[in-house]
């Protein structure tokens, strides 16, 4: 049997603890080279010592395996993906409460969820909190999901003339987050029912909170100079401009860049078996299958550690 592929993906995962002393983040991702589906699942972790870095790996690891136990047909994962993604958080999320009943000391550790998922160019997400999803286009950068912290509302009353841009920015409630996982019920879930569809020259960007010590308007500058690089290229340019910044605080690093390409190529199912046999995690072709839990400890040079939709709940 063949499988008309319309579209393949480059894809490139980057971590780094940034200037703090614990890396709360955790990131993993599954593109299998000539499937034309793949996804990513990243968590921020908060909670400090109290363990955001413990929230995080619970959070990635309920909803990747979730996910990857309904990979064997997409097309039914397609059909059914809105409630598998709600589950999966769900679950991730009662995992987190039975953790937190047996080590009453971890109470207040959560974690945010960000999990794009495409088939060929159509594009889904379950997002909650305030990881953001950039789509670069044409030369401009959008976000794509919600953004459920107090910086969206902040931004709100500068929209209404109540508040001046200066005074928002410089807001001691600017980051706090309004939805999370954390073991208790989640207010606001953004879901993405009807994908959006990519075209080649599309760079999408899956990330923690920290990526945005940058404005919007660098990091499209970094996209279009690299527009046309590797996405290894991509991340390792929007680490360098991070480091430019040289924040002594830099917020830990999570990024996936994802490239849709097109690609004419038809694939049989024998194919693509044997592709799942040899293809191995340390290949570093355009569209090779990436299955990795990331947790990196290193810090950025010169830096010391010192839907339902938008509204709806779990």
């Amino acid at each position: 049997m063949q499988h008309s592929v319309d579209f393949e993906y480059d894809t490139a995962a980057v971590i780094n603890i940034g200037g703090r002393e614990r890396q709360e983040d955790a990131l993993a991702t599954d593109f299998l080279a000539g499937s034309g589906f793949g996804f990513a699942v990243l968590a921020d972790g908060m909670g400090g010592h109290v363990g955001g870095d413990i929230a995080s790996r619970i959070v990635v690891t309920e909803v990747f395996t979730e996910l990857k136990l309904r990979v064997g047909d997409s097309k039914q994962l397609e059909a059914e993906l809105q409630g598998a993604l709600l589950q999966a958080a769900a679950g991730a999320n009662a995992c987190l409460s039975e953790y937190i009943e047996l080590n009453p000391a971890l109470q207040g550790m959560g974690a945010t969820l960000l999990a794009p998922v495409l088939f060929s160019n159509r594009l889904y997400w379950i997002s909650i909190g305030d990881s953001p999803l950039y789509l670069y286009r044409s030369g401009q950068l959008s976000r794509l999901n919600a953004d459920h912290s107090m910086a969206a509302e902040i931004d709100a009353l500068v929209a209404k003339g109540r508040l001046s841009p200066n005074d928002a920015a410089e807001h001691p409630d600017r980051h706090c987050v309004t939805s999370v996982l954390s073991g208790t019920p989640v207010p606001r879930v953004d879901c993405r029912q009807v994908p959006v569809d990519l075209a080649e020259g599309d760079i999408l960007l899956a990330a923690s909170d920290g990526l945005l010590t940058l404005s919007e308007m660098e990091i499209a500058s970094v996209l279009a100079t690299e527009r046309n690089q590797s996405s290894a290229r991509i991340g390792t340019a929007l680490m360098h401009q991070l480091e430019t910044m040289g924040q002594p605080e830099q917020d830990n690093i999570s990024i996936c860049v994802i490239k849709p390409f097109e690609s004419a190529a038809k694939t049989t199912d024998a194919e693509l078996a044997l592709r799942k046999t040899k293809l191995s995690h340390s290949q570093q072709q355009r569209g090779r299958r990436i299955i990795t839990l990331l947790a990196s400890v290193k810090h950025l040079p010169n830096s010391t550690p010192g839907s339902p939709e938008k509204g709806t709940s779990l």
